[in-house]
């Protein structure tokens, strides 16, 4: 199965106090290597949405087939000073599978032929 999943952010005041050289030199030396590291299992695509929302300032929308392997990149995140130290916070996220009821279908008719053997 794929699994799709928003991960909404917000990146806090402390983050915006830094300079954007700072920021992409932060980005750049601690949060794409962890998203490079996963990206054979984890594809990732980012978004503003501050001038849209009111609740987050980023989402990312990520697709897998494999829950672990975001997890661990949740971990990873988590264990950066990105993250650790404030400057960005986690919040909603919204896990989807693609087209399950498609999966669920091959499911139930492979179920009811074994039945009917």
């Amino acid at each position: 199965m794929t699994y799709g999943i928003v991960l909404t952010y917000t990146v806090t005041p402390r983050w915006l106090a830094l300079s954007r050289e700072q920021r992409n030199a932060m980005r750049a030396q601690h949060l794409e290597p962890v998203f490079a590291a996963h990206a054979d299992r984890v594809k990732a695509r980012f978004f503003d949405a501050e001038a849209f929302n009111g609740r987050i300032s980023d989402f990312a929308v990520l697709e897998t087939d494999d829950l672990g392997a975001y997890y661990f990149l949740i971990e990873a995140l988590r264990d950066t000073p990105v993250i650790a130290e404030g400057y960005l916070a986690f919040n909603d996220v919204f896990l989807g599978v693609e087209d399950g009821f498609h999966a669920y279908e091959r499911a139930l008719t492979a179920a009811n032929s074994e039945r009917h053997r």
